[in-house]
């Protein structure tokens, strides 16, 4: 009986997390598509021979990654720990490596819903053509999901709770979101900002995605692929190291 009440809020808080996902991660992009393509969706984007159109599409598909990495992830699982339900899973067959798992896929699953979305609605709707390899796009969208997953799960492990983790998640997230040129076409920035904002590995990763469907080439793309792994492999094996299961 108690393990029955315990899958049943877990199923309820997957739920909830899952809402937000949709909000957050499917609704938000193809929101700002919209907007984009209506307000200046066919003029140059700052005298470039591509439209705020074609600059905005690779980034709109990393916000899906952005939104379940640090809203999804983290939270869930600092969630789990509080309530006490990854060591509720130690004296039972399920294994707690099973739940955090589950909450990657559903996170991945969510991404890429939203991924999906944003080029069905931009072909069909917009009339975008991608000038760039689909098969490129899709390595290269799976490499930044990997490194932003891992940062989630990293948050996740040196957060104590689900209030620091919130906190710890508000100010990465939106800063993320924000000015990495995710929601906001990068052009749009003054240089000052520009720069600020290229440290941000989500910055880096939507480059190398936009490099891609405009076919453009991109300087240092053998470091930014480098430091995108990289940051992937040390977050993922740190975060695993320290991870506290209650």
């Amino acid at each position: 009986m108690h393990s029955l009440l315990t899958l049943t809020k877990i199923q309820g808080k997957l739920a909830t997390r899952t809402l937000d996902g949709i909000i957050f991660g499917i609704g938000m992009p193809v929101c700002v598509l919209l907007l984009i393509a209506m307000i200046a969706g066919n003029h140059s984007a700052n005298g470039a021979d591509y439209t705020f159109l074609d600059s905005s599409f690779a980034s709109l598909l990393a916000v899906g990654i952005c939104a379940t990495a640090f809203m999804g992830i983290p939270l869930t699982i600092c969630d789990y720990r509080d309530k006490k339900i990854l060591k509720h899973f130690f004296v039972t067959p399920v294994s707690p490596l099973v739940v955090i798992l589950a909450q990657f896929i559903v996170a991945a699953l969510t991404a890429i819903a939203s991924a999906v979305i944003v080029i069905f609605v931009g072909i069909v709707f917009l009339n975008y053509q991608m000038q760039g390899s689909w098969l490129k796009l899709i390595g290269g969208y799976f490499l930044v999901m990997f490194s932003m997953y891992g940062l989630g799960l990293l948050i996740a492990s040196l957060c104590k709770n689900l209030k620091i983790a919130n906190v710890v998640c508000t100010f990465v997230y939106f800063p993320m979101l924000f000015l990495s040129g995710a929601v906001i076409p990068f052009e749009l920035f003054p240089k000052v900002v520009q720069q600020v904002a290229s440290v941000l590995p989500l910055t880096q990763g939507i480059k190398l995605l936009k490099s891609i469907t405009l076919a453009q080439p991109l300087e240092n793309q053998g470091m930014i692929i480098s430091y995108l792994v990289l940051l992937g492999i040390i977050t993922f094996v740190v975060a695993i190291k320290i991870f506290r299961w209650e």
